[in-house]
């Protein structure tokens, strides 16, 4: 009798312990869910921050700036940089379509419902259809000619002979202009000179100027594919 009354306690309090270990499952359960969805919706709020306001992915639509940037390359746009020390000669940007240079735009590969919000949220290189890409050539006051007897783009009176980027093969002088480039804007060439319509190609639509606002911001690296993932010459 000593040993059954002995063991009554301990199967009280055994029953006890389990009662209260169960009543805690639901309620650790339903905080590991809370700890989940706050740290995916955090981790997509910021970034989405940091596709708005520091650095976002596109890819590549099209040839014209072959050899540094091929078709359907994924590259790393800073927009963080052009805000702080602006857009120079040599850059290479993204830029919104200033006056209908592409018609109806490029095919967006991702241009779905879940593929805007991947792009939303910046799982997925952007592109719009209506984004394209090319090289500063000349900035604000900049005097921009095509070409001296050598074929080469001639910058505020200077024949730019180092131009080192451009696509081997192709020549400038595919279009004769002068052009003087208003504060506030950007002329720009394709690296392929000879398959590129670019600033050149749209003299009839504010002389081919690309205002700095439509400016996404600048190539920072290419990220695939991988074997030629690296930055990009200026």
């Amino acid at each position: 009798m000593d040993e059954n009354e002995s063991d009554l306690p301990e199967s009280s309090d055994s029953a006890e312990s389990d009662a209260q270990e169960n009543a805690l499952k639901p309620a650790k359960k339903h905080s590991f869910i809370r700890e989940s969805v706050t740290v995916v919706l955090t981790a997509l709020f910021l970034s989405v921050l940091v596709r708005t306001f520091l650095v976002q992915a596109f890819y590549v639509p099209s040839g014209s700036m072959e050899n540094t940037l091929l078709t359907n390359d994924r590259i790393v746009v800073s927009k963080i940089s052009t805000r702080i020390t602006g857009v120079h000669r040599g850059d290479v940007v993204v830029f919104h379509d200033p006056s209908s240079w592409l018609g109806g735009g490029y095919p967006d590969p991702y241009d779905t419902r879940i593929g805007r919000i991947l792009q939303f949220v910046g799982i997925v290189p952007s592109n719009s259809g209506n984004d394209l890409v090319k090289r500063v050539i000349g900035i604000g006051n900049d005097t921009v000619e095509c070409c001296d007897p050598a074929g080469h783009i001639i910058i505020n009176g200077v024949p730019q002979t180092n131009e080192t980027y451009i696509k081997p093969g192709n020549g400038t002088a595919q279009v004769k202009f002068k052009v003087l480039v208003p504060e506030g804007n950007v002329f720009v060439m394709g690296d392929n000179r000879g398959n590129s319509e670019d600033s050149r190609f749209h003299l009839d639509l504010d002389n081919g100027m690309i205002p700095l606002e439509e400016i996404v911001g600048r190539v920072a690296l290419k990220i695939w594919p991988i074997d030629r993932f690296g930055g990009i010459e200026r």
